[in-house]
């Protein structure tokens, strides 16, 4: 039987299944959908990171791990995301909804010396979850219904380890490791009508891979208590690989999900080392010392061939462009708490790696977020929680495709302290 493959109406048959889906139909696609590699304070300021060296003593910068001079504490972080998705089609002029909520990261960092800093954390790299169906008659034979059902799930997650090193008070370097590791499996299951057996064709993926991100940083002190910030990262290496079977056979169910006669056609293993793209990052930013930051970056990641459902399709070359800061009216203020409190702001444009019927899918949205101290948090002791709000759109509504508005919300706790603080007397 000839296989038919159209990557439209795979987007467009998401709505007949839509509760089923994970959080973007567009993460069908490749390894998922790749989540933005940063924490609740930086998500708020539209991703600025590269530029970004906090004028506190709590905070380490994992998307730069060159930008890391003034951490003096130990901190540990918790973080949580809830994304609600709001999507829409002219096919068949449908809506849906989707909602979900993860842990988004845990970290630990610590200084190792005055110049040394080093941290450790664990977040979700991509995910992909869909359950779509579409049918249609043949064109030679209108009395045969040829359905398609086409099912995927799986994480990959990613553990960093970083370390900064400042080379002299204005220039700093590090370099963080990333380990990648999950599974993710897509499959594609073809059944006419009358017909006992179904085809399915399948793709089961191991990942286990580790590559690194070099990261630099430049800040010069002017007049005033103000600063320039310029900041650069690029992430590039893969050690590992992503182990892909691909699996054509004929069965039929005969409880739930037992496959029952199952005679394989084709069977391949594949071995693919450029899953994960190259990045890199450039930074800018202004500001005043404890008072008011301002930053933007350009990000570029590189466009790799990946193969789904035994068809090799490709991602495109992709920029994203953030601007964002942050103000604290007075920290020292403690008649007034909402003085204390560190407000920020952001937006960025992204232009898409997915590339479908000739529609860009891009991505723009605008961010803010506030950074609250514990009511007897000190300067040196900045205890804080840390609340953010994303709200966007991402994708098109021509060619029959789906324009999907989100808002996301996130929360994290920030623990700082000297754990690890030598003691003086016994």
């Amino acid at each position: 039987m000839k296989r038919v493959f159209v990557l439209s109406s795979l987007v467009a048959g998401y709505f007949l299944n839509a509760q089923s889906i994970g959080n973007s139909p567009y993460g069908a696609y490749g390894i998922g959908d790749v989540k933005y590699d940063n924490t609740v304070d930086i998500s708020s300021m539209g991703g600025i990171s590269t530029a970004y060296i906090w004028d506190f003593n709590n905070n380490f910068n994992f998307r730069n791990p060159a930008a890391n001079t003034n951490l003096e504490l130990t901190t540990l972080k918790v973080e949580g995301t809830n994304e609600n998705n709001y999507y829409r089609s002219d096919f068949n002029n449908i809506k849906s909804n989707k909602h979900s909520t993860y842990l988004s990261n845990i970290s630990i960092a610590f200084p190792i010396s005055r110049k040394v800093k080093f941290g450790m954390n664990f977040q979700p790299y991509s995910s992909k979850t869909y359950n779509i169906l579409t049918s249609g008659t043949l064109q030679d034979d209108a009395a045969v219904t040829e359905a398609h059902h086409f099912h995927g799930e799986g994480t990959l997650n990613t553990v960093q380890a970083a370390v900064s090193y400042q080379v002299s008070p204005e220039i700093g370097i590090g370099l963080r490791s990333n380990f990648y590791f999950g599974k993710l499996y897509d499959i594609e299951e073809v059944s006419l009508t009358g017909a006992e057996l179904i085809s399915g064709y399948s793709n089961s993926y191991r990942i286990k891979s580790f590559n690194f991100t070099l990261g630099s940083t430049y800040q010069k002190k002017l007049a005033n208590d103000k600063k320039i910030t310029v900041g650069a990262t690029y992430t590039f290496g893969n050690t590992g690989s992503m182990k892909n079977v691909y699996t054509n056979s004929t069965y039929y169910y005969l409880l739930g999900e037992t496959k029952g006669y199952e005679t394989i056609i084709d069977q391949r293993e594949t071995t693919d080392k450029k899953f994960l793209p190259q990045e890199a990052s450039l930074g800018l930013g202004y500001g005043k010392d404890t008072k008011w930051f301002f930053g933007t970056q350009v990000d570029f990641k590189k466009g790799e061939n990946f193969n789904f459902l035994g068809q090799t399709l490709s991602y495109q070359d992709s920029y994203r462009y953030s601007v964002g800061g942050w103000i604290l009216p007075n920290f020292n203020d403690f008649r007034s708490y909402f003085s204390r409190v560190i407000y920020r702001y952001g937006a960025y444009y992204e232009t898409g790696n997915l590339k479908i019927n000739g529609s860009s899918i891009n991505k723009f949205a605008v961010t803010a977020g506030v950074t609250l101290p514990f009511q007897k948090s000190q300067i040196n002791r900045m205890n804080s929680i840390d609340l953010g709000v994303e709200l966007g759109k991402r994708g098109t509504l021509d060619n029959n495709l789906i324009r999907q508005n989100f808002i996301n919300l996130r929360i994290g706790i920030n623990f700082a302290d000297k754990w690890f603080a030598k003691r003086l007397y016994n």
